[in-house]
């Protein structure tokens, strides 16, 4: 070869390595779109045209993604999570199982979608996507585990410390964390999540197929097992294991489907422009009386998406000065069981003319509202702590914070944190915008009116004045007949227990069988409730135990069968006084503890006990339970209802077991 020549293919060499380089290495909008189809084989392969098939959506997958299990898997689940999401954190045991169980025929892909009020997830993030570039899956996926198993401590302290233990190269796992070196990457992955629909985490998409949130292990179980038979048919047919995935998705959905945007319009929903006349009453307030915006804030001194708000409502604050104003109402849920003295409490701040400081004390210490901690907050903010300490005693302001809490039922605000901006409903922690849009709007009618010549202490009566004073909904496009909601009078025909833990008469009109889960936050949340169904409805009603531990629970499932061996040998008696144990310690449910309990019950055969444990004795009672929802056609999280046969789901405050019992009472079993 001449000098000549030799150069030439010198210089082609290095501009096809650029070429290649800029192809691979800058993966980012439409380009990163292209080079997914080019990575993943898509070029040369054929749709597979599925009739009647179910709906699938086009997520890339490439080697920008972290994943573990065979490229040709006949199964890829792609994860949208975030770290610091405990949602997330309870379907991990799920995904263990699955990859258990189906082995090679399953592989997991990471998409990252840290959410903007997790504050920590974004530098965790990075730290976990730097960890795929030192070391790749092996070690992407070992920092995934740390960070999960300490997902409350994500400071970058913590991670940088995460790093050291993974031995990965510390300077660089600094700067991905101090300067957010891979945020062009988790960007385009959150982009790629809001397109295809998924905003909230966890979202999974089984090979193509859209399932969101933390599902139990049967569900993930009848998509994949679906997906499983699909495929081997595919493969019979003569389509490639290594093109499988690219063939099922190449003509899959590129956006969130319309239908599903038409099922959400389709359901009876709040209706948005409705005006609700709101009294202010003696309540707290911040800002002036003739401010043209008026936001009625419905909180829970307890709950963290009230929590999370405050800031949105400073800024707020901060931006429209003297043109708002904020009321403050409560409502304490019944499951805050400290969120009523709170509110009793911060009443009586508000008669000592220290309600904000005391407001501010109250969501900074959250976790911390036993009565002594609200006389030291009171002491801290200079309030009388000798008449804060009678007001509690003699529940001076309960009075006042249950009207309130009526008042937000009655306007169908029954959830925490609820606003009513000039009579507007707002639900939720929203994002400023959200709020900001509805100010906006409302804030031009107020000046419009203050042009006309009302004055502006009258603006807030003056577009009230005809506003509702109960819930108002926008009704389906397809008109009444269109459902809100799953049938509220649907009866499902629950198989019955031969012979299952109850309490109240056996022979009682009214039959609510519990499905719940020991591990469960909101079942453990629900049982005062129940109390209190018990108190009022006494010999009317028969309250019947039934299992559904979730799976990402993992003590739940022990804790179930150890609760069934009590109840065996000690009968309904010793079940209850063991199920209150077991919610009383709900965070420590291992093997030792349940012994342990059952020892505290009393009369118990331990080495029976023992036994059953060991040989899972109880294993298929508890899944016969779970067996029934399923056969009678309903899906359930914890804790679900079924009122005779009619579900109830969810730690639903009294007033709706109320009416669902004062109905089925009427109605007759």
């Amino acid at each position: 070869m001449s000098k000549g020549s030799a150069l030439v293919a010198i210089l082609f060499s290095f501009f096809a390595g650029l070429i290649l380089g800029n192809i691979t290495g800058n993966k980012g909008g439409q380009e990163a779109e292209v080079a997914a189809a080019a990575d993943s084989g898509e070029e040369d392969v054929k749709a597979v045209e599925e009739k009647d098939g179910p709906d699938r959506y086009k997520v890339p997958v490439t080697a920008a993604q972290p994943s573990k299990g065979p490229a040709d898997a006949l199964v890829t689940i792609v994860e949208v999570s975030d770290f610091q999401c405990p949602f997330c954190s309870r379907v991990e045991p799920t995904l263990k199982a699955i990859q258990k169980e189906y082995g090679d025929k399953v592989r997991i892909v990471w998409r990252n979608n840290p959410l903007p009020f997790h504050k920590d997830a974004g530098p965790a993030h990075n730290l976990a996507m730097e960890a795929f570039e030192q070391g790749g899956d092996k070690k992407f996926w070992a920092m995934h585990e740390k960070l999960f198993a300490n997902q409350k401590a994500l400071k970058p302290d913590n991670l940088k410390q995460y790093a050291k233990e993974l031995g990965l190269d510390e300077a660089k796992a600094a700067e991905a964390i101090d300067k957010a070196k891979h945020g062009a990457k988790i960007k385009e992955d959150q982009k790629v999540a809001s397109r295809l629909g998924a905003r909230g985490t966890p979202a999974f998409f089984i090979n193509g197929r859209f399932l969101s949130g933390a599902q139990p292990l049967p569900r993930f179980k009848e998509v994949i097992d679906d997906e499983l038979k699909r495929a081997e048919k595919l493969i019979k047919s003569g389509v490639k294991k290594s093109k499988l995935y690219a063939a099922l998705t190449k003509n899959g959905l590129t956006a969130a489907k319309a239908p599903e945007a038409k099922k959400q319009q389709a359901r009876r929903r709040p209706d948005p422009k409705a005006v609700y006349k709101v009294p202010v009453g003696k309540s707290a307030q911040k800002g002036s009386d003739d401010a043209l915006i008026t936001i009625i804030e419905f909180s829970d001194f307890q709950c963290p998406f009230c929590s999370r708000v405050n800031p949105t409502m400073a800024d707020i604050v901060k931006e429209y000065g003297k043109d708002v104003r904020v009321i403050f109402k409560h409502n304490p849920l019944p499951f805050h069981k400290d969120a009523m003295p709170a509110a009793q409490a911060a009443l009586e701040a508000r008669d000592q003319g220290k309600f904000w400081e005391y407001h501010d004390k109250l969501f900074e210490n959250q976790k911390a509202l036993k009565p002594a901690d609200l006389e030291k907050y009171a002491k801290d903010v200079g309030m009388n702590v000798a008449k804060l300490k009678t007001a509690l005693k003699d529940e001076k302001h309960k009075a006042e914070a249950e009207a309130d809490q009526k008042l937000a039922r009655s306007l169908g605000a029954s959830g925490t944190p609820a606003f009513f901006i000039n009579g507007r409903n707002l639900r939720g922690a929203q994002p400023l915008p959200a709020f900001k849009a509805v100010i906006d709007e409302e804030l031009k009618k107020a000046k419009a009116l203050v042009d006309k010549g009302t004055a502006k202490k009258d603006i807030y009566a003056a577009v009230t004045a005809k506003g509702s004073t109960t819930p108002q909904f926008i009704e389906a496009e397809g008109g009444k007949d269109a459902p809100a909601r799953p049938d509220a009078n649907k009866v499902y025909k629950i198989a019955e227990a031969k012979n299952a833990p109850f309490k109240g008469n056996a022979k009682a009109k009214v039959v609510i069988q519990e499905f719940s889960d020991f591990q469960c936050p909101f079942c453990n949340r629900v049982n005062p409730t129940i109390k209190q169904v018990m108190d009022e409805y006494g010999d009317k009603v028969k309250i019947v135990w039934r299992n559904y531990p979730l799976p990402f629970h993992k003590d739940a499932g022990p804790a179930a069968q150890a609760a069934q061996e009590v109840f065996e040998q000690g009968g309904s008696e010793k079940f209850w006084a063991f199920h209150d144990i077991l919610f009383k310690n709900q965070r420590a449910l291992s093997r030792a503890d349940l012994e342990k309990y059952a020892g505290e019950v009393g009369g118990i055969d331990m080495g029976k006990f023992k036994a059953a444990l060991d040989e899972e004795k109880h294993k298929e009672a508890v899944k016969a339970d779970m067996d029934a929802v399923q056969k009678a056609g309903a899906r359930i999280g914890t804790p679900s209802f079924f009122i005779n046969g009619k579900l109830l789901q969810g730690a639903q405050p009294f007033p709706a077991f109320k009416t669902a019992i004062d109905k089925a009472l009427t109605e007759g079993k």
